[in-house]
């Protein structure tokens, strides 16, 4: 197998990824809390998980791929304070948290789908793996993990001498604050609720050893991934958000249940921010949608090449403008292959133009396994179509590659390119300008649609629509 870099969080450094099982790779995800839309912020993350897992499968691996779905338990704060995300999306919406969490697990789907990002193999709810969670709760009970107050079943993090070295934490700064008002009882303020059994309003609830409640958000990652992926397993990804609670939470749990981690390999990202900076978040309101995106007239797959042309590590900063500059160099790169389809000229390879033809494989290749480093990636692209190498062996190059840039590339150029609804209305209605003699309005126009990547070129024919 290829020699593959990570830079795993465990570690904190850049290190050869060694699978537990040869040709396999297990990876769990931390997925969506399905109380509201996921955003493109979001969007940002999984589209980069997608690539990691297109990118072992284009290595010959057999990829597992597990994701969450958290409906119950995460509150507001990720910590134990706070309303449950759920219950308040309910009170939000007027609807039961089931409608809430179905609304939202289909327009999550429906997300992946717009992003073509691959559906993970298993996609697992919280809710449908209470059993579980309340099983491997009990295993960490029994060895000695925790302690009961008012609110329920707290996991002692005093036992797990290494809690703070994941996220690098420093305890000695870390004050009670309005957790300690919650459960006075906690013996450090950092313990965590494995199971709550204080909320008697709270909609849903389970009967447990410990009393009728709930699980706190922790414990279904640790449950789920170990139900599908084995006790040991060798990827864990979810946002830099993640390390210094629910992450740091995992790990304690799975000392506590396994006496070992997990996860090997612990993979984050950096976030989307917005052009006047800060984070794009739901409790923020600042958010866009891959739904908004189509009302706008944007295939979302422009959004992902824009992802794409951010390592994952460094994140990205959203405009609309950058946005539209994404449009321009995809179409380019739609009507480049669109071009090499159509030319069904064979060429002999010389010497030279073969050992070229193996380099940009290599190069591609290389690229990826340095950190998933897609950017540099989608630069061996371009340089390869900008070669002196057949057409077809391009069209071939293509198609091999997008198996992990995942543009669908070979599926897009049939036509010159795609014109959306949005945009052909503005087409129609500039024509409509010209005809009226109003050329101002019409050019005004033209610069709009220009800005989405398109070039209109007047003819004697009509009007004629091009990737500017």
């Amino acid at each position: 197998m290829t020699d593959v870099y990570l830079t795993n969080t465990l570690t904190h450094k850049k290190e050869k990824f060694i699978p537990i099982k040869e040709g396999s790779v297990g990876v769990y995800s931390c997925g969506p809390t399905v109380y509201w839309n996921q955003h493109i912020g979001h969007m940002y993350c999984y589209v980069h998980w997608d690539s990691l897992v297109r990118f072992f499968r284009y290595l010959g691996n057999e990829v597992k791929w597990v994701m969450n779905i958290t409906d119950v338990g995460h509150m507001t704060s990720d910590e134990d304070r706070g309303e449950d995300k759920m219950e308040k999306g309910a009170k939000r919406e007027g609807v039961s948290v089931w409608q809430v969490a179905d609304k939202y697990i289909t327009q999550f789907k429906e997300s992946l789908d717009l992003f073509n990002i691959k559906q993970p193999d298993i996609l697992c709810r919280a809710t449908e793996h209470i059993a579980e969670q309340i099983e491997l709760i009990k295993k960490i009970e029994k060895n000695g993990f925790t302690y009961k107050t008012k609110t329920g079943l707290i996991f002692d993090t005093c036992k797990f001498p290494d809690y703070a070295k994941f996220a690098r934490l420093n305890l000695t700064k870390q004050t009670a604050g309005a957790r300690v008002e919650i459960d006075p009882e906690k013996k450090q303020p950092w313990d965590f609720m494995l199971w709550i059994t204080n909320q008697p309003e709270h909609i849903m609830q389970w009967d447990s050893p410990w009393g009728r409640g709930f699980p706190g958000w922790h414990i279904e990652c640790t449950a789920m991934s170990a139900k599908y992926l084995g006790e040991h397993f060798d990827i864990h990804t979810g946002g830099k958000e993640h390390i210094p609670v629910h992450h740091t939470n995992e790990i304690a749990q799975a000392f506590g249940a396994f006496n070992h981690q997990t996860a090997n390999y612990w993979l984050h990202n950096e976030w989307l921010f917005l052009k006047e900076g800060g984070k794009m978040s739901k409790s923020a309101g600042n958010f866009v949608t891959a739904q908004d995106l189509v009302a706008k007239g944007y295939n979302p797959l422009v959004l992902r090449y824009l992802f794409l042309n951010s390592h994952y590590r460094k994140g990205l900063r959203f405009s609309f403008e950058a946005l539209n500059g994404a449009q321009i160099a995809l179409n380019k790169l739609r009507e480049i292959v669109r071009q090499i389809k159509n030319d069904n000229r064979r060429k002999m390879l010389s010497a030279e133009k073969l050992v070229k033809v193996d380099l940009y494989r290599y190069k591609f290749i290389e690229a990826l396994s340095d950190d998933l480093n897609v950017p540099k990636a989608l630069a061996v692209l371009w340089e390869m179509l900008k070669s002196n190498i057949t057409g077809e062996d391009k069209y071939d190059f293509v198609l091999s590659f997008d198996e992990v840039l995942g543009l669908g590339l070979g599926q897009m150029t049939n036509d010159k390119l795609q014109i959306t609804n949005q945009i052909q209305k503005l087409i129609d209605k500039r024509e409509k300008l010209r005809q009226e003699g109003k050329f101002i309005e019409a050019d005004r126009l033209r610069k709009q649609i220009e800005r989405k990547g398109f070039l209109l070129k007047d003819t004697a024919e009509g009007t004629k629509v091009e990737s500017s």
